[in-house]
């Protein structure tokens, strides 16, 4: 007896051996997934969970700044000498930044030892003129008559340094003793630097006992000053200037009210200056506030 198989589409459903391989996939896609989750049904993550790592990445990103401006602190301070340097070599001439203790004599001092044959004074109020210096620096009046120049243009250390650098060409020097606060020698190089590249300079810090190294870590009024110096030197590095440098041409001079009250007139001690190099020791100089 022979039993006759019913045919394939008796019962509404296809055998896999009949199924073409299109119906195939089309019953696989029908098929519910069961072994694994669709990532479309995967939970949206909390809000806050975003916000934390916001704040998280803020928060490290503030240490590393401060890491790296206290790193880079300390790196400026160790630029600033700590004495006045025993012996510095001559060069053509000589310019001193105005704006600190000691500056002034102590670079007329260098110019009566033969250190330069000329020196320039930049960034000297205009009320400032050569018969105050005479009265001041009697001892070395000589040297105000033949040797030295004073500098009216400069407002500020770029100033200073543009200042400097016409007159240099102007007298043809090719090197020069630079003499500055010890917290301002380095920017003041920098901005020199700059200013005349084919001319040597010759650095020469005047120190004071405020500004040694065992002194100004505990002294906040010190700290405070190069720290803001510090600040001064990376926006001079990266070429911020937001104040003028020079007064121009058809600009009135900077105010000059009278002597004993004006800001930036120079003043000196009238402290005798001897000319020879092995009794010299630098007076004070001071700009008035």
């Amino acid at each position: 007896m022979r039993f006759s198989s019913p045919p394939p589409h008796s019962t509404g459903i296809l055998s896999p051996m009949t199924m073409s391989n299109t119906e195939r996939r089309t019953v696989r896609r029908s098929k519910p997934a069961t072994g694994r989750a669709s990532t479309r049904e995967r939970p949206p993550g909390r809000p806050h969970s975003l916000l934390r790592r916001l704040v998280i990445a803020l928060v490290l990103l503030t240490g590393l700044a401060g890491v790296a401006g206290a790193a880079g602190f300390l790196a400026f301070t160790a630029q600033i000498a700590a004495r006045e340097p025993a012996a510095v070599r001559s060069a053509d001439a000589i310019v001193v930044l105005t704006g600190g203790p000691s500056r002034i004599v102590d670079a007329v001092g260098l110019l009566a030892d033969g250190r330069g044959r000329r020196l320039l004074i930049t960034g000297v109020n205009p009320a400032t003129t050569s018969d105050e210096m005479r009265r001041a620096l009697p001892d070395v009046e000589h040297l105000l008559g033949c040797c030295i120049d004073l500098g009216h243009k400069a407002l500020n250390t770029r100033g200073n340094a543009l200042e400097a650098a016409e007159w240099a060409r102007e007298k043809r020097f090719r090197s020069l003793v630079v003499v500055t606060s010890s917290w301002h020698m380095p920017r003041a190089m920098m901005e020199l630097g700059r200013a005349l590249p084919d001319v040597e300079l010759v650095s020469y810090p005047v120190v004071t006992t405020r500004t040694q190294p065992e002194s100004w870590w505990s002294d906040p009024g010190t700290l405070k000053l190069l720290v803001k110096e510090y600040l001064k030197f990376i926006m001079a590095t990266v070429k911020i200037r937001p104040a003028q440098a020079v007064a121009g041409a058809g600009e009135a001079p900077r105010p000059a009210p009278p002597v004993s009250v004006a800001p930036a007139t120079l003043r000196i001690t009238p402290t005798p200056i001897p000319t020879t190099g092995a009794a010299f020791r630098p007076a004070e100089a001071r700009l008035s506030p």
